[in-house]
């Protein structure tokens, strides 16, 4: 059985989640979720600059992704489709 597995970067200094806020008006904050570690890769090399030392990537479960949108009081999620533009879909919980 093939399970799927997320790929999210996380702060090595405050173990804060990275984070998308697509309306600056509103209080609204979804989990960025990479579909490959590759893409999460990506990501950090482009928009990371010097801070991609401070991050880390970690791979989690649909379970686990669901428990940390509640714990952190995220929105939803944004998928990151394509990391280098960066075209992401956001979705509501």
């Amino acid at each position: 059985m093939i399970s799927q597995v997320y790929y999210l970067v996380r702060s090595k200094v405050d173990g804060k989640y990275l984070a998308a806020h697509p309306n600056p008006d509103l209080p609204e904050r979804y989990l960025l979720v990479f579909q490959e570690n590759f893409d999460a890769r990506s990501y950090l090399n482009k928009y990371g600059g010097d801070m991609k030392e401070k991050l880390t990537i970690e791979s989690i479960t649909p379970i686990q992704l669901k428990s940390i949108i509640e714990r952190w009081s995220f929105s939803g999620v944004g998928v990151v489709k394509d990391p280098l533009l960066p075209n992401v879909e956001f979705l509501r919980q």
